[in-house]
This record gives structure tokens, sequence and C-alpha cells, in this order.
């Protein structure tokens, strides 16, 4: 176990041992092993957002079995999918590479007043299936997110009574926020990261925060002491401090798909600005797939400097 990995086990000590293991196993795998940097292939957008936008740029992309394929091939340290999608290659892949079921989703067919996402799996199928980890999505500034709170506060109780590591996955949305834009500011992207330490998330993704101050009250206290959030990497420094200074493992999206180098400049970003990696979805899977491996080679690369 390298120095750096055991520092990062050193945080989640009140754990048992049986998550720390897994844990330990998410940090040592993979290319970016032992270096404490993750890149997780995650591929929940065919719920998310439908098969079609998500998979018709790279028709291989339809079939599940691709995607296992790829994160191994590419040396990436974790794969996250629906139930569905890992029980197509669970038993062909869970000893390659460690899996993360994601256990709730909201699909886009369906409208409601505020944002919610259904429980789709269990912890007993994370466990059948040989995964490491469960992921699930709160939407903080949702009307329905005290409900999402509770189902995720139970959910972590039991996959820690069954050694499993927790991904939480914060999407700050809906009517609580006051625009739009407020979905990505930092003192809400911030804020999301925090709730979610404090629900017992052992590892937290968020997307990338702009320089959008959302709440007044919030305006007020970035300029009395002037917390720093001109540029991405101050920005992503600072999420990591509100998640418990650093002492909790926070890894952001790659967003929709978009041009390779402005993909490896957000990720140089989240480098300097001390988050622990990326989990990078349809900027890999929707290209062709040397380019896919060799893209996410290249964000390694920027991990491993």
């Amino acid at each position: 176990m390298t120095k750096r990995v055991q520092e990062i086990l050193s945080w989640y000590e009140a754990q048992p041992k049986a998550v720390r293991t897994n844990l330990q196993r998410i940090l040592e795998h993979g290319r970016l092993g032992g270096t404490g940097r993750l890149v997780i292939l995650p591929v929940d957008q065919g719920v998310e957002h439908g098969p079609d936008r998500s998979f018709a740029a790279n028709p291989a992309g339809y079939d599940p079995l691709y995607h296992f394929k790829l994160a191994v091939e590419a040396g990436c340290s974790a794969h996250a999918a629906p139930l569905g999608a890992l029980e197509m290659g669970a038993h062909l892949y869970a000893d390659k590479i460690p899996l993360i079921l994601k256990a709730n989703g909201s699909e886009g067919l369906s409208k409601t007043s505020d944002a919610f996402s259904t429980l789709f799996a269990t912890v007993d199928d994370a466990v059948r299936l040989g995964c490491a980890a469960i992921g699930y999505t709160i939407y903080p500034g949702s009307a329905l997110s005290p409900q999402m709170y509770q189902i995720l506060r139970d959910l972590i109780a039991e996959a820690r009574s069954k050694g499993l590591v927790s991904v939480v996955w914060a999407y700050p949305r809906g009517s609580g926020l006051p625009s739009k834009e407020a979905e990505t500011a930092i003192d809400i992207v911030s804020y999301a990261a925090h709730l979610s330490c404090q629900l017992g998330a052992h590892i937290v993704k968020v997307k990338l925060p702009s320089s959008h101050v959302a709440l007044e009250v919030n305006q007020k206290v970035y300029e009395k002491y002037q917390i720093p959030i001109s540029t991405l990497t101050e920005r992503v420094k600072h999420v990591v401090q509100c998640a418990f200074n650093g002492q909790r493992i926070v890894i952001f999206s790659g967003g929709e798909a978009k041009d390779e180098q402005a993909v490896l400049e957000e990720i140089k970003a989240v480098r300097d600005g001390g988050g622990f990696g990326s989990i990078i979805g349809r900027n890999s899977f929707q290209r062709p797939w040397d380019d896919a491996v060799g893209f996410l080679g290249k964000v390694m690369a920027i991990y491993e400097k």
C-alpha cells in the first residue's frame, strides 16, 4: 500500500474493515492505482437521457459489455452502471475491475414538479453482483430532497453493514434553487458536497462549479472572507475544502461531450485544485474505441503528473 492510499484510508477509520478493504481496492486499481487519484467510467446515461442520445454517436455502446471492456482496457479505477447493465457482465468482470451499482436514476420520460430519482436496485443486488460500491444520486434543492436523504441514509447504513463503499452523485436541482444557473454555482456545489459527506458518503461526485455565487447570504460571506473562486482550480480547491477539509474523496464529472482539449484543461484544473479525480462517461464512450482508450489515457497521464 502506498503512503497516499494509507493516508486516505486513515480518514475512514470509523468504517468497518470490509468497507475500507473495498475502498482500498478502488484506490489501488487501474493505471492510477496507488496515486490517490481516480478515473471512473460511468454508464447510466441510457437511463437518464435515453439510449439513442447516449449511444448513437458510437453504436458499439448499445452493448453493456462494451463499457466493461473499455473500462478494463483503459485502466479505469472502477466502472459504474445500473442494475441491468451490470447483470450483463458482472459475472465476467467483477474480478477484473471494481464495480459500482448505480442504485437509482431519473429517466427522461416522466415529468415531475420537482427532481426525484427512483430506486432501481438494492444493496443485496450489489452484493450478489460482486460490486465494491453502491451509488446513489441526490438533488439538493428539490422539494423532494428530504425523502431522498432518508432513502440514502438507510442505503448507506445497509451498504456499510455489508462492506460496500457508498458513492453519492450530488446534483443540485429543483424549486429551492433561485435559478438554473444556481445548479453549478460555487456556493451550491460546495454545499452539496458537504451535505453528501454529512450523510455518510465515502466518495462524492459533483459537477464542476462556475464562479457564480447563487445565494445572496453567501455572496456576503464570499466577499467578506475573500474566498478565491476566479479560476476553476480555485473553485475545485474550495469544493474539496468543503468536503471535510479534503478528507473525503471528491471527484468531478465530465458533463456533456465536448472538445477533447477543453476536457483536458478541466482535468488539469481538477488536479491542480486537489480534486481526487474524474468520472467521465459521454466524453469517453461516445468516441470510437481507439479514440476513447487514447482519450482516457491522456486524462490519466495528467493525473499522474
